[in-house]
């Protein structure tokens, strides 16, 4: 499974000129069991006052959830999104980096559920998400 250099530009190169990409989403570090993302909070992805909008979080978080399912099925298979559930806790402030960590709960052949932690520079969680990812047979 990834964990190269190689891969992570593989992974890049899939989000680029598409939303993740837009967002400005940062993959660190991609394997089976744990999905590792960045994401900076800027002025663009926030609402008043100077912190990140709920949907942008979400955004992130559904990312992050979709390519780590990527991460355990063959190169012709694909994911959607079928469900997902976000717990807010706190702003992300306008110029600060947000961590973020999915986790798998369930990898079945049918569906994935994951679990994406996203915390603050201070390691205090903003959101924790847990989305329901249906996998696409190859056409």
């Amino acid at each position: 499974m990834p964990d190269t250099e190689r891969d992570l530009a593989r992974y890049a190169a899939r989000m680029h000129g598409l939303f993740p990409e837009l967002l400005g989403i940062r993959l660190l570090s991609v394997e089976p069991d744990l999905l590792v993302g960045e994401l900076d909070v800027r002025r663009e992805l926030c609402t008043a006052p100077g912190l990140i909008h709920g949907g942008a979080l979400m955004a992130f978080a559904d990312t992050l959830g979709a390519l780590a399912t990527m991460a355990n099925l063959d190169d012709e298979s694909g994911t959607t999104t079928i469900e997902s559930k976000t717990n807010f806790f706190r702003g992300g402030r306008e110029g600060s980096t947000l961590h973020g960590e999915t986790r798998p709960l369930h990898r079945g052949r049918r569906t994935q559920v994951w679990q994406t932690s996203i915390s603050d520079a201070d390691g205090k969680l903003v959101a924790q998400v847990t989305q329901t990812q249906m996998v696409l047979e190859p056409r």
